[in-house]
């Protein structure tokens, strides 16, 4: 097992220290690129911060179309991590990790196993954890080869899948940014248009439902939302929801589904769900806003699953580990608050709160 030390395969307007993609005054600290020959492994771990501890963040196997998408999406994602962190007040920074190919072809435990040891090549730096395409029984299995593994199974010591706490936290998101908007948080008869069925989204439509509102749920992958149709009678599937009449979105599937032109078609008061990168570009919370419509910025809403594996690390116990996952929707009513008071947007608003906090940080 080698590292490889190509260079990605992207522009030179775009390189790795100063994306174009997105504003970046806050460079990555490291980045890896990892890759063993004899089990297909293609990996990039980022790490974006540690100013405020070890870089957490989970391991996503995604089928990119090149290397470039994964670099911009491991560099977002891995930045997104060090504002959730800051956020939720952990003593944790932000990192990630994509492993290039189709997980449902080439993964295999010895593939895990090699991209655990590269995992432990970087002494503790990088902690990871699950994410689309990786499972709590993979962590068990990268964890052969590395102690910097959390959200493993119960079995193995872990605290096992964090798409329901992932869910609790974006569900009480929604109560917060419906008290806001609507001046209750009683979501009963609200419509609301869940985008993605998988481990989150099925989570949060049973929050949903179980409160009253009506769903109306989609996934591009049949499998799962037939198994949503099953589980919830009462939800109705369809091709797609950002176009539905509906009073809240919640994209839970891939990211960047907010475009110019989906902000100003939406029909939705509120924006809040557990994708992370919501926003195509910065500028489209503007239209949003332009709009009337509240977005709760996705590293505060999704921070559920971060929270939990924190709690690993730290020994909490579970029920304070549920009360801090509920109390995301108090950050939420603080950070809309400001937004109000100051006449900024929401994105600004939290971004502010995580500064002080990076600052406050650095300076110790």
């Amino acid at each position: 097992m080698t590292l490889d030390s190509r260079t990605a395969i992207i522009d030179t307007s775009e390189g790795v220290f100063d994306r174009a993609d997105f504003a970046d005054d806050s460079p990555h600290e490291q980045v890896v690129f990892c890759q063993d020959h004899a089990t297909g492994l293609k990996a990039i771990i980022a790490i974006h911060s540690t100013t405020l501890g070890p870089a957490l963040g989970g391991t996503r196997f995604y089928p990119y179309r090149d290397e470039h998408a994964a670099v911009t999406d491991v560099l977002r994602l891995s930045r997104g991590m060090t504002y959730k962190a800051a956020a939720a007040g952990l003593h944790l920074g932000g990192g990630k990790a994509v492993l290039i190919g189709d997980p449902a072809q080439i993964k295999t435990p010895a593939l895990l196993e090699a991209y655990g040891r590269f995992v432990e090549t970087l002494n503790g730096r990088y902690i990871t954890a699950g994410d689309v395409g990786t499972t709590s029984e993979d962590m068990d299995i990268i964890g052969r080869s590395t102690n910097h593994v959390v959200a493993r199974t119960p079995a193995a010591g872990g605290s096992g899948d964090s798409a329901p706490l992932t869910a609790q936290g974006v569900f009480s998101s929604i109560h917060a940014a419906a008290e806001s908007v609507w001046g209750s948080d009683d979501l009963t008869g609200r419509r609301v248009g869940v985008e993605g069925t998988g481990k989150v989204g099925y989570n949060l439509i049973a929050l949903l439902t179980e409160a009253g509102a009506v769903v109306t749920a989609s996934d591009v992958n049949a499998t799962a939302a037939e198994r949503a149709r099953a589980a919830f009678p009462t939800v109705v599937i369809a091709d797609s929801v950002i176009d539905h009449d509906i009073d809240i979105y919640a994209p839970c599937a891939m990211g960047a589904t907010l475009t110019d032109l989906t902000a100003r078609t939406l029909t939705a008061a509120v924006v809040c769900g557990a994708a992370n990168n919501q926003l195509a570009q910065p500028k489209v919370e503007e239209v949003l806003r332009d709009r009337g419509i509240i977005w709760v910025p996705d590293f505060v809403s999704n921070s559920g699953g971060l929270i939990q594996v924190a709690g690993e690390i730290d020994n909490t116990p579970h029920h304070e580990v549920v009360t801090q996952v509920k109390h995301i929707g108090a950050t939420v009513s603080h950070i809309l608050t400001r937004q109000h008071q100051q006449g900024i947007l929401a994105g600004q608003a939290a971004t502010d709160i995580v500064r002080e906090r990076l600052f406050a940080g650095d300076s110790h």
